[in-house]
């Protein structure tokens, strides 16, 4: 590319980046895990618009360091190769002086993206990265850069990220204040947590939008599908019936694929673009935890404001994919296991494993009035407890708050809006 072109679109990005100056961001926990004096590569991954970008802006501006940037997911850089990234280094040196931070925004778009990283990396310049294809990133980082990332997922808002953007008040224990956090959970629980669409009306053509960017481009274009119109159905299918336990013949035979291994592959593309999430099933046994996996959205906003989804307010699902979500800011990033439990006897969404050892057990049920509901969700988690020592049992619903003790263990049923913002 032609390095006048380069230079034109390098500060149309920078400009573009620095009105961020005038907007006021919520301070994400996530911040606090970017090591700005680390000769490590900062790796920040997540699905799109999850605000990875704004995140790495304010680490770098709220501690005053200059820095060099540039957004591969800029379509007049497309056509850019590995070849051309010394090229961008000269632009921006042109562009911005001497710098020893350089923050690259999707760099999986470049191939053989990693060489370059390498040697600014050899050349003790400071790397953030953004990126949004979990695969790519990671394969090529653990074996491109192996000990030289530090990797930091990232999601759409946390209800207390929902709240401190739309000042919510989290603290006070008045009538008013818990009624105003209790309408914003049901806000949030429908509107989901993607950051821009707390400022913008029409939040149905910014899903369908941005579902059809994942398909199409971080998919697709990157995985080369073949049978394009197939894939989109079983995406917008899973994203409609979700959460769901995945039943690779049931695609196969729904869908007409040939195999099931074509069924496999789409669904590991959309769980490495961050469109989906996967649960696996808790066992002692290797062999079964890989089996019977459960698959959620990235945000309950997939749920229903897209095209055609033509799904209903699924309120038990929403509040049970928002609460997978909080587990998995709370405890992945510390090294422990997520599963679903499931027997014979009774079920539980979900266990918090270190190591061998099940920490917590949780279960989601919107509404427990019924006495025959309650009685199931209280029996999953007591056969938990049986099965595996656990003695951290805890029952979140919409509304209920109690303690109670059964069968020798003590439950605690709590709102899942209370529960979110207890950190």
């Amino acid at each position: 590319m032609d390095k006048r072109i380069l230079e034109t679109i390098l500060t149309d990005q920078a400009e573009e980046l620095a009105l961020k100056k005038n907007l006021h961001f919520c301070r994400r926990k996530e911040e606090d895990q970017i090591d700005l004096n680390s000769t490590q590569a900062q790796v920040i991954i997540g699905v799109r618009r999850s605000g990875k970008s704004t995140l790495c802006y304010n680490a770098l501006t709220r501690n005053e360091i200059k820095f060099a940037y540039v957004n591969f997911d800029d379509e007049r850089l497309i056509h850019l190769t590995s070849e051309d990234l010394n090229d961008v280094l000269e632009v921006l040196y042109k562009i911005n002086g001497e710098f020893n931070y350089l923050f690259i925004d999707e760099i999986q778009n470049i191939p053989e993206w990693y060489l370059f990283v390498n040697r600014l990396l050899r050349k003790q310049m400071h790397i953030i990265i953004t990126g949004s294809n979990a695969k790519l990133l990671s394969g090529e980082l653990a074996t491109h850069l192996t000990g030289r990332h530090h990797s930091i997922p990232l999601y759409p808002f946390s209800f207390a990220e929902y709240c401190d953007v739309r000042m919510i008040d989290v603290e006070s224990q008045t009538t008013a204040a818990i009624a105003a956090r209790r309408a914003a959970f049901d806000d949030y629980m429908r509107q989901g947590g993607f950051p821009e669409l707390q400022f913008i009306k029409n939040d149905r053509d910014y899903i369908t939008e941005l579902v059809n960017n994942i398909l199409k481009r971080d998919i697709e274009q990157r995985f080369k599908v073949l049978h394009t119109s197939a894939f989109e159905q079983m995406a917008h299918h899973l994203l409609n019936i979700s959460p769901a336990i995945v039943v690779d013949k049931a695609l196969q035979e729904t869908f007409g694929f040939k195999s099931q291994h074509t069924t496999k592959n789409y669904l590991s593309y959309m769980k490495q673009a961050y469109l989906l999430l996967g649960l696996n099933k808790y066992s002692a046994k290797s062999k079964l935890r890989i089996t019977g996996e459960k698959v959620y959205p990235i945000d309950v906003a997939l749920m229903n404001k897209r095209e055609n989804a033509f799904a209903g307010d699924n309120l038990g699902w929403r509040l049970e994919t928002i609460v997978y979500l909080d587990l998995l800011r709370r405890y992945k990033n510390r090294g422990m296991d997520i599963y679903y439990f499931s027997e014979r006897y009774g079920e539980c969404d979900f266990v918090v494993c270190d190591g061998r050892k099940t920490i917590l057990a949780v279960q989601v049920s919107y509404d427990i009035s019924s006495p025959k509901t309650k009685k199931r969700e209280l029996s999953g988690l007591l056969l938990v407890a049986k099965k595996t020592g656990c003695t951290n049992l805890l029952l979140l619903t919409d509304h209920n708050y109690e303690d109670i003790r059964q069968d020798d263990h003590d439950i605690a049923i709590r709102p899942v809006y209370e529960y979110l913002l207890n950190p």
